[in-house]
């Protein structure tokens, strides 16, 4: 068989290639049409909140409202008319996402949301793409890869977004933020994410490590210093950039950091690292700032952790 009637082997790097290259459409004036990466990110909150569970997504009221409430944080182009019948036809020419019209579809334009429903059975996700949504790892893998091609790294823009949603956050009662949490808002958590990551330029906080396979995904991962459960805390202030490891150890108070930004290592800790510098090394060493004075993080969240979490 030659290699070009060979079938693509469509595992999780080619759908991350996909998302990355989503055919929007573009106009100088207005800028890249928004529509079908938003649309995207909804599906992804919604199967995150199992309510998708199968690959058949209909236009229901939750899609719907996550699509418009999505639309409204995050467009930064020119296009004002929203709607989720715009994306949800157009996404056809994707590649992993076909539609099934009711039996009286008569193929006439589709111009609201209101007929879309009337005329839509559902659509259909690749069963290989719907596994990978439903399971949280490779779902974070994927929503990465489409924030960073879709939602660039503009310092006002990150601002920005996270603000909206801490805003969102601050405005609701307790027990709506309880719900909020039980819902595990994957879009909410990844733009907390991004926008740590990018004020410490991808960088570790503790260790220095930065290894990136794409110009804005990294290694490293946003850490909350006081948890999201317990304070619902979103703003960029509350969070350090920490590789896996270092992340892991700070959650669990192996080490915190002091008043005056210098790390702190716990006594008690036993190390073999051979081939890498051992955590007690950087005992006292400054942890790595991030690019603005406005993204440093909280003494009074830092203080918390040490008061709280780090074991001496």
């Amino acid at each position: 068989m030659s290699s070009q009637s060979q079938p693509e082997n469509k595992n999780l790097a080619y759908y991350c290639k996909r998302f990355e290259t989503l055919k929007v459409d573009s106009n100088k004036k207005l800028g890249t049409a928004p529509y079908q990466p938003i649309l995207f990110l909804s599906i992804i909150e919604l199967i995150s909140q199992e309510k998708i569970v199968t690959p058949n997504v209909t236009v229901s009221e939750d899609l719907i409202q996550t699509f418009n409430k999505y639309f409204n944080i995050l467009n930064s182009s020119s296009y004002t008319a929203g709607g989720l019948h715009y994306p949800f036809y157009a996404f056809q020419n994707q590649g992993f996402w076909k539609l099934k019209f009711q039996p009286n579809f008569n193929s006439s334009p589709i111009k609201s949301t209101k007929k879309l429903k009337e005329k839509l059975e559902y659509a259909i996700l690749e069963d290989k793409l719907f596994y990978f949504l439903c399971n949280s790892s490779t779902r974070d893998y994927l929503l990465s890869a489409l924030l960073s091609a879709w939602f660039p790294d503009r310092e006002q823009e990150v601002l920005n977004i996270n603000k909206l949603f801490q805003n969102e956050m601050d405005n609701i009662d307790s027990n709506e933020k309880r719900k909020c949490i039980s819902k595990n808002s994957a879009v909410r958590n990844a733009f907390f994410r991004k926008s740590v990551v990018y004020a410490y330029d991808y960088q570790c906080a503790f260790c220095q490590l930065k290894v990136s396979r794409f110009p804005s995904q990294g290694i490293v991962d946003g850490a909350h210093i006081k948890p999201f459960s317990q304070f619902y805390d979103n703003n960029i202030y509350n969070g350090i950039s920490f590789c896996k490891n270092h992340h892991w150890a700070f959650d669990r108070g192996w080490f915190s950091i002091d008043k005056n930004y210098r790390i702190i290592v716990s006594r008690d800790i036993q190390e073999t690292s051979p081939h890498s510098k051992p955590m007690r090394d950087f005992h006292n060493q400054k942890i790595v700032l991030p690019i603005s004075t406005s993204y440093l993080p909280s003494l009074e969240a830092l203080k918390w952790h040490r008061n709280n979490i780090f074991s001496s």
